[in-house]
Protein backbone atom coordinates (compact mmCIF):
# COMPACT_ATOMS: atom_id res chain seq x y z
CA UNK A 1 0.00 0.00 0.00
CA UNK A 2 0.79 3.60 -0.48
CA UNK A 3 3.00 5.44 2.04
CA UNK A 4 0.88 7.67 4.16
CA UNK A 5 0.68 11.47 3.21
CA UNK A 6 2.97 13.67 5.80
CA UNK A 7 0.78 15.59 8.06
CA UNK A 8 3.51 17.22 10.03
CA UNK A 9 7.28 18.09 8.86
CA UNK A 10 9.87 19.98 10.59
CA UNK A 11 13.17 20.31 8.48
CA UNK A 12 16.00 22.31 10.46
CA UNK A 13 13.93 23.61 13.17
CA UNK A 14 15.45 25.26 15.90
CA UNK A 15 14.02 27.59 18.76
CA UNK A 16 16.18 30.11 20.97
CA UNK A 17 14.04 31.48 24.53
CA UNK A 18 16.04 34.48 25.56
CA UNK A 19 19.02 33.90 23.39
CA UNK A 20 19.18 30.08 24.77
CA UNK A 21 18.54 27.30 22.51
CA UNK A 22 15.78 25.15 23.04
CA UNK A 23 14.97 22.91 19.97
CA UNK A 24 18.43 22.16 17.77
CA UNK A 25 18.02 21.77 14.42
CA UNK A 26 15.15 19.13 14.45
CA UNK A 27 13.44 16.89 11.69
CA UNK A 28 10.10 15.23 11.99
CA UNK A 29 7.81 13.68 9.93
CA UNK A 30 5.04 12.53 11.27
CA UNK A 31 1.98 10.86 8.50
CA UNK A 32 -1.50 10.52 8.61
CA UNK A 33 -3.18 7.77 11.07
CA UNK A 34 0.36 7.77 13.10
CA UNK A 35 0.22 7.62 16.96
CA UNK A 36 3.50 9.41 18.03
CA UNK A 37 4.91 9.32 21.23
CA UNK A 38 7.49 12.38 22.12
CA UNK A 39 9.62 11.60 24.79
CA UNK A 40 12.54 12.88 26.79
CA UNK A 41 13.13 14.29 30.24
CA UNK A 42 12.21 17.62 31.63
CA UNK A 43 13.94 20.06 29.76
CA UNK A 44 15.12 18.37 26.53
CA UNK A 45 12.50 20.77 24.30
CA UNK A 46 9.49 18.07 24.13
CA UNK A 47 7.00 20.53 24.86
CA UNK A 48 8.50 23.39 23.15
CA UNK A 49 8.75 21.40 20.01
CA UNK A 50 5.03 20.80 20.39
CA UNK A 51 4.68 24.66 20.40
CA UNK A 52 6.72 24.95 17.27
CA UNK A 53 4.85 22.74 15.35
CA UNK A 54 1.54 24.30 16.30
CA UNK A 55 2.91 28.14 15.74
CA UNK A 56 2.82 29.12 19.31
CA UNK A 57 6.45 29.48 19.46
CA UNK A 58 8.61 30.90 16.56
CA UNK A 59 11.45 29.69 14.71
CA UNK A 60 14.49 30.86 14.73
CA UNK A 61 16.02 28.63 11.85
CA UNK A 62 14.17 25.99 9.76
CA UNK A 63 10.75 25.43 8.82
CA UNK A 64 7.30 23.76 9.36
CA UNK A 65 4.65 22.44 6.94
CA UNK A 66 0.62 21.16 8.07
CA UNK A 67 -1.12 18.80 6.08
CA UNK A 68 1.76 19.83 3.26
CA UNK A 69 1.69 24.00 3.77
CA UNK A 70 4.22 26.10 4.99
CA UNK A 71 2.59 27.14 8.61
CA UNK A 72 3.04 30.79 7.83
CA UNK A 73 -0.07 30.60 5.25
CA UNK A 74 -1.44 27.69 7.14
CA UNK A 75 -5.04 29.07 8.14
CA UNK A 76 -7.38 25.76 8.17
CA UNK A 77 -6.77 25.76 11.94
CA UNK A 78 -9.98 23.47 12.69
CA UNK A 79 -7.96 20.75 11.10
CA UNK A 80 -5.67 20.91 14.50
CA UNK A 81 -6.69 19.91 18.10
CA UNK A 82 -4.30 21.46 20.61
CA UNK A 83 -4.65 20.29 24.34
CA UNK A 84 -2.44 21.96 26.79
CA UNK A 85 -1.32 21.05 30.26
CA UNK A 86 -3.50 20.77 33.18
CA UNK A 87 -1.85 23.67 35.10
CA UNK A 88 -4.61 26.35 35.76
CA UNK A 89 -7.42 24.75 33.93
CA UNK A 90 -10.00 25.00 37.53
CA UNK A 91 -9.34 28.61 37.50
CA UNK A 92 -10.72 31.84 35.92
CA UNK A 93 -14.49 32.17 34.93
CA UNK A 94 -16.59 29.90 36.40
CA UNK A 95 -17.88 27.31 33.19
CA UNK A 96 -19.96 24.64 33.11
CA UNK A 97 -18.36 21.32 31.49
CA UNK A 98 -20.80 21.49 28.55
CA UNK A 99 -19.79 25.88 27.78
CA UNK A 100 -15.58 24.95 28.11
CA UNK A 101 -16.71 21.83 25.28
CA UNK A 102 -18.88 24.32 23.24
CA UNK A 103 -15.99 26.53 23.18
CA UNK A 104 -14.41 24.59 21.15
CA UNK A 105 -16.96 24.70 17.99
CA UNK A 106 -15.86 28.36 17.62
CA UNK A 107 -13.52 27.67 14.53
CA UNK A 108 -16.60 25.64 12.92
CA UNK A 109 -18.96 28.33 13.07
CA UNK A 110 -19.33 31.88 12.31
CA UNK A 111 -18.82 34.56 15.13
CA UNK A 112 -21.67 35.09 16.94
CA UNK A 113 -24.05 32.78 15.53
CA UNK A 114 -26.10 30.78 17.75
CA UNK A 115 -24.63 26.39 18.13
CA UNK A 116 -26.67 24.46 15.48
CA UNK A 117 -27.11 21.10 15.77
CA UNK A 118 -24.12 19.78 14.01
CA UNK A 119 -22.37 21.75 16.48
CA UNK A 120 -24.71 19.89 19.34
CA UNK A 121 -24.23 16.87 18.17
CA UNK A 122 -20.57 16.81 18.01
CA UNK A 123 -20.09 18.44 21.47
CA UNK A 124 -22.63 15.53 22.76
CA UNK A 125 -20.10 13.17 21.13
CA UNK A 126 -16.73 14.40 22.65
CA UNK A 127 -18.42 14.36 25.94
CA UNK A 128 -19.70 10.31 25.39
CA UNK A 129 -15.87 9.77 24.23
CA UNK A 130 -14.41 11.05 27.21
CA UNK A 131 -17.11 9.94 29.40
CA UNK A 132 -18.18 12.88 30.66
CA UNK A 133 -21.74 12.84 28.81
CA UNK A 134 -23.36 12.76 32.53
CA UNK A 135 -21.55 16.00 33.79
CA UNK A 136 -22.53 18.57 31.55
CA UNK A 137 -24.00 20.90 33.82
CA UNK A 138 -21.35 20.77 36.68
CA UNK A 139 -18.69 23.00 37.28
CA UNK A 140 -14.94 22.33 36.01
CA UNK A 141 -13.45 23.52 39.23
CA UNK A 142 -15.56 21.22 40.83
CA UNK A 143 -13.96 18.82 38.98
CA UNK A 144 -10.93 16.61 39.61
CA UNK A 145 -7.47 17.18 37.80
CA UNK A 146 -7.65 13.88 35.34
CA UNK A 147 -11.52 15.11 34.99
CA UNK A 148 -10.51 18.60 33.67
CA UNK A 149 -8.07 17.23 31.60
CA UNK A 150 -10.63 15.23 29.92
CA UNK A 151 -12.91 18.19 29.38
CA UNK A 152 -9.80 19.55 27.85
CA UNK A 153 -9.92 16.46 25.40
CA UNK A 154 -13.51 16.99 24.70
CA UNK A 155 -12.87 20.64 23.76
CA UNK A 156 -10.55 19.71 21.11
CA UNK A 157 -12.49 16.88 19.45
CA UNK A 158 -15.78 19.22 19.65
CA UNK A 159 -14.02 21.09 16.45
CA UNK A 160 -13.73 17.27 14.93
CA UNK A 161 -10.14 17.88 13.99
CA UNK A 162 -8.04 15.69 11.89
CA UNK A 163 -4.68 16.23 14.04
CA UNK A 164 -3.55 16.20 17.72
CA UNK A 165 -1.17 17.57 19.61
CA UNK A 166 -1.94 16.60 23.39
CA UNK A 167 0.87 18.10 26.00
CA UNK A 168 1.46 15.13 28.67
CA UNK A 169 -2.18 15.00 29.31
CA UNK A 170 -1.67 12.35 32.08
CA UNK A 171 0.48 14.77 34.21
CA UNK A 172 -0.66 14.60 37.66
CA UNK A 173 -3.70 12.72 36.98
CA UNK A 174 -4.53 9.03 39.11
CA UNK A 175 -4.24 5.78 37.33
CA UNK A 176 -8.04 4.95 36.53
CA UNK A 177 -8.52 8.46 34.52
CA UNK A 178 -5.18 7.79 32.51
CA UNK A 179 -6.65 4.60 31.83
CA UNK A 180 -9.85 6.71 31.02
CA UNK A 181 -8.05 9.13 28.52
CA UNK A 182 -6.10 6.13 27.18
CA UNK A 183 -9.38 4.90 26.14
CA UNK A 184 -10.44 7.75 24.60
CA UNK A 185 -6.99 8.68 22.52
CA UNK A 186 -7.42 4.57 21.52
CA UNK A 187 -10.82 5.68 19.86
CA UNK A 188 -9.78 8.76 18.20
CA UNK A 189 -6.95 6.74 16.79
CA UNK A 190 -9.07 3.99 15.83
CA UNK A 191 -11.36 6.99 13.93
CA UNK A 192 -8.27 7.81 11.53
CA UNK A 193 -6.67 11.14 13.92
CA UNK A 194 -2.97 11.58 13.64
CA UNK A 195 -2.06 12.19 17.33
CA UNK A 196 0.94 13.64 18.72
CA UNK A 197 1.76 12.98 22.68
CA UNK A 198 3.92 14.27 24.96
CA UNK A 199 4.87 12.10 27.70
CA UNK A 200 7.04 11.51 30.22
CA UNK A 201 5.67 8.18 31.02
CA UNK A 202 3.23 6.28 28.66
CA UNK A 203 1.70 4.16 31.29
CA UNK A 204 -1.87 3.04 29.95
CA UNK A 205 -1.06 4.90 26.54
CA UNK A 206 1.87 2.52 25.71
CA UNK A 207 -0.18 -0.16 23.61
CA UNK A 208 -1.48 2.51 21.73
CA UNK A 209 2.04 4.32 20.05
CA UNK A 210 2.88 3.82 16.55
CA UNK A 211 6.42 5.15 17.73
CA UNK A 212 8.83 6.90 19.68
CA UNK A 213 10.55 10.38 19.23
CA UNK A 214 13.07 10.99 21.88
CA UNK A 215 13.92 14.44 22.43
CA UNK A 216 17.62 15.09 24.54
CA UNK A 217 19.09 18.45 24.99
CA UNK A 218 16.94 19.93 22.26
CA UNK A 219 18.06 17.34 19.65
CA UNK A 220 16.11 13.84 18.50
CA UNK A 221 18.44 11.46 20.16
CA UNK A 222 16.16 8.31 18.69
CA UNK A 223 12.89 8.02 16.54
CA UNK A 224 11.63 4.60 16.16
CA UNK A 225 10.00 1.78 17.42
CA UNK A 226 8.10 2.20 20.74
CA UNK A 227 10.21 2.39 23.94
CA UNK A 228 9.67 1.21 27.36
CA UNK A 229 9.42 4.46 29.90
CA UNK A 230 12.98 2.57 31.17
CA UNK A 231 14.76 2.38 27.78
CA UNK A 232 13.77 6.50 27.19
CA UNK A 233 16.91 7.71 28.85
CA UNK A 234 19.30 5.23 27.18
CA UNK A 235 17.81 5.56 23.70
CA UNK A 236 20.50 7.01 21.07
CA UNK A 237 21.78 8.14 18.02
CA UNK A 238 23.02 4.49 16.95
CA UNK A 239 19.79 3.24 16.98
CA UNK A 240 18.38 6.48 15.46
CA UNK A 241 15.73 5.82 12.34
CA UNK A 242 13.11 7.52 10.78
CA UNK A 243 10.43 4.78 11.15
CA UNK A 244 7.26 5.47 9.24
CA UNK A 245 4.16 3.26 8.37
CA UNK A 246 3.74 1.97 5.44
CA UNK A 247 0.12 1.84 5.66
CA UNK A 248 -2.65 3.58 7.69
CA UNK A 249 -4.40 1.88 10.08
CA UNK A 250 -7.91 3.20 10.11
CA UNK A 251 -10.59 3.06 7.91
CA UNK A 252 -11.94 7.31 7.94
CA UNK A 253 -10.04 10.50 9.44
CA UNK A 254 -12.89 13.40 11.39
CA UNK A 255 -12.22 16.62 10.63
CA UNK A 256 -11.09 17.57 13.98
CA UNK A 257 -10.26 21.36 15.60
CA UNK A 258 -10.01 23.59 18.60
CA UNK A 259 -8.09 27.24 19.46
CA UNK A 260 -5.09 26.52 20.09
CA UNK A 261 -4.43 29.08 22.37
CA UNK A 262 -5.87 29.65 26.20
CA UNK A 263 -7.26 26.85 28.85
CA UNK A 264 -10.20 26.32 30.66
CA UNK A 265 -10.48 29.83 32.68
Amino acid sequence: MLTADPVVEMVNGAVAIARRPVLRTVDLTVRSGEFVALMGANGSGKSTLVRALTGLRPLTTGSVRLFGTDLDHFHDWQRVGFVPQRGGAGSGVPASVWEVVASGRLTRRRLLHRLGRADRVAITDALEVVGLADRVRDGVATLSGGQQQRVLIARALAGEPDLFFLDEPTAGVDLPNQQVLADTLGTLSQRGATIVLVAHELGPMAPLIDRAVVMRDGRVSYDGPPLASEEVATAHLDGHQHHHHETVRHDHAPHVASPLEGGLG
